[in-house]
């Protein structure tokens, strides 16, 4: 009974990973606290546990139902309830998760998107935060994130159809490094733990699926459309039984959906599109496996093992602040990551329209926005300016005094679609659409940050980037998130500029990972949207990040900037599987 005496609270454990690890806990003589959004389901759980309690162990089972981690008021009610119980919670496990939109980012209900990183990144962060009022010296903070995203900044493992996924799990990998810096006064330690492919409902019954049935969307099936596809794959799911498949239901699916096209040769398509989506779900599954040398995913029960073996006092402390890979995945990796973009002969912009999307934190952001606009005009270019409403106002009037500008909220998708439509109206054609998303303001420390301050944060340089991307992406191809054979060998160019890495002579740790939290969600956010374009839709469109600034401190330089605008907007950079660049880095 190595924890008894010991309260463990886990996140997301009524049911999967979650409750084997409170099942290993309880066994090991702690006490847990279990929450989730289920009654229903806690209660089944906390049985399940109770009886697994060894005898004089004196530990015990709590439940918190209808706790959504993404929910601010109940998640801070759960631990001013525990605070004023005189409880201290010794381990927190941030373990709560869910598949989120399973498609081409194109065609991701940008809510949906937003919901994910709710869930993975603030639930995580704010669970965190809110941990340390009934937490005390020797407390472990321990986050479960995924394989697929980055364990290191420099390699990166795109998930195609799971872009909010990706980007929500790489911000919690740099997020966990980060609270390990700021955390150190009150000696708590944190680490995040990658267990990889686990066996679970969620893969088997929703995310393999769901990539099939995405997979069939884009290719087409017999004589369906992309949008009968969509309309239909989720009913269609629902039809698969243990045994084999609900014909039924299928045939239900079909006359719901038949707009006037014969039923039973509808069933039979549907059928046979089940089929597909079954076989391929299947080859994806065993693709994965593959990379593995045993070619066996880990049992939830190894993965509760391993997180009780990081709660361990002297595992923990030799491994604080670090990013375990569990997931024993050999996964061939491409270099999406470089530093110099490659040169290429100053284009002619043409009298095409380059349009800006400026999030701008201090004056250093509008000159920058000033001298890559100047590089486009004097290239022949055109310029407009979309500069957001939270932007301070003499950064706006330092911008707007010198370009075609408007003031805009830029987190609205419609708004920034009409702007776009306007700028293509009244100037011509968008060569490229460039987003700045400005430098992460001064913060002391994200784990004293309020709920409103965090979520700032995560607007500027998460869900607000993926908004103009979105809405770039349909004005390059308008139609194309639900019909994605309109992408085939389209171009267009997409650039989000920034946030900077702190320079100055003396940068701290705990300056460069609050910045590489933000940074680590759009570098496997722009590796899936990459792939996707390249690999599934055949499309020529690119979107790039630029990272300014160096690990050293160094001054960014905007003329490297705009070097990699010019080879964003080449012929080249369709081919080029680098999509990331640190440009002031020299290797």
């Amino acid at each position: 009974m190595k924890f008894q005496g010991k309260i463990a609270l886990i996140t997301g454990s009524g049911t999967g990973i979650g409750l084997a690890i409170a099942t290993r806990f309880v066994e090991n003589g702690a006490s847990v606290i279990i929450l989730g959004r289920r009654k229903e389901v806690l209660v089944e759980a906390a049985k399940q546990l109770e009886g697994k309690i060894p005898e004089n162990s004196g530990a015990s089972v709590r439940i918190f139902a209808g706790v959504d981690v993404a929910d601010e008021t109940a998640m801070t009610n759960m631990f001013d309830s525990l605070k004023n119980d005189n409880v201290t919670v010794d381990y927190i496990i941030n373990n709560a998760g869910v598949s989120g939109p399973v498609t081409c980012f194109a065609n991701a209900p940008l809510d949906e998107f937003k919901s994910t990183i709710a869930i993975h990144l603030t639930g995580t962060f704010w669970g965190s935060v809110q941990a340390l009022k009934v937490m005390k010296e020797g407390g472990k903070i321990i986050t479960i994130s995924t394989f697929f995203t980055e364990e290191r900044p420099l390699e990166q493992r795109p998930y195609r159809f799971r872009s909010p996924y990706t980007a929500s799990q790489g911000a919690k990998n740099r997020l966990a490094e980060a609270m390990s810096w700021e955390l150190t006064d009150k000696r708590i330690i944190s680490i995040a733990t990658n267990p990889g492919p686990v066996h679970s409902d969620r893969i088997y019954k929703t995310v393999y699926p769901k990539a099939a049935s995405e997979f069939m969307r884009v290719s087409g099936f017999e004589d369906l459309s992309p949008t009968e596809v969509e309309e239909a794959k989720d009913d269609l799911l629902e039809c698969i039984l243990a045994d084999g498949v609900d014909t039924e239901g299928i045939a239900k699916t079909a006359e719901k959906l038949a707009n006037g096209k014969d039923v039973a040769k509808l069933t039979e398509t549907f059928t046979r599109l089940l089929e597909q989506i079954q076989k391929l779900a299947g080859k994806i599954q065993n693709n994965t496996s593959h990379m593995i040398a045993d070619q066996e995913f880990l049992k939830q029960s190894q993965v509760s093992e391993s997180v009780l073996n990081l709660c361990d006092d002297e595992i923990a402390t030799i491994l604080n602040g670090k990013v375990i890979p569990g997931d024993r995945v050999f996964y061939p990796v491409r270099a999406h990551i470089g530093n110099e973009t490659p040169s290429v002969h100053q284009p002619d912009f043409g009298g095409k329209a380059v349009v800006f999307t400026i999030d701008a934190t201090d004056k250093a952001d509008a000159e920058r926005v000033e001298f890559l606009a100047q590089h486009v005009e004097k290239n022949g270019g055109k310029v407009a300016c979309f500069i957001s409403e939270s932007t301070p106002k003499d950064i706006q009037e330092q911008i707007s005094g010198k370009f075609h500008s408007h003031i805009v909220d830029i987190t609205n998708p419609g708004e920034v679609a009409k702007w776009l439509n306007t700028a293509k109206t009244n100037i011509g054609d968008i060569l490229a659409v460039i987003h700045v998303t400005g430098k992460l303001p001064e913060v002391e420390k994200l784990t004293e940050l309020d709920r409103a301050a965090w979520e700032a944060l995560t607007a500027k340089f998460i869900s607000t980037p993926a908004t103009v991307a979105q809405r770039a992406l349909e004005q390059f191809v308008p139609g194309g998130a639900k019909d994605p054979r309109l992408y085939k060998d389209t171009k267009g160019a997409i650039m989000i500029i920034g946030p900077d890495l702190p320079s100055g002579r003396k940068v701290s740790g705990t300056k460069r990972a609050q910045v590489e939290v933000f940074r680590g969600a759009l570098r496997p956010f722009t590796t899936t949207v990459n792939q996707e374009l390249s690999d599934v839709l055949k499309s020529k469109i690119r979107m790039f990040t630029v990272f300014p600034g160096t690990v050293t401190g160094g001054e960014p330089s905007n003329e490297k900037i705009a070097d990699a605008i010019n080879f964003l907007v080449s012929d080249n950079a369709a081919s080029s599987a680098e999509i990331v660049f640190c440009v002031d880095e020299s290797r």
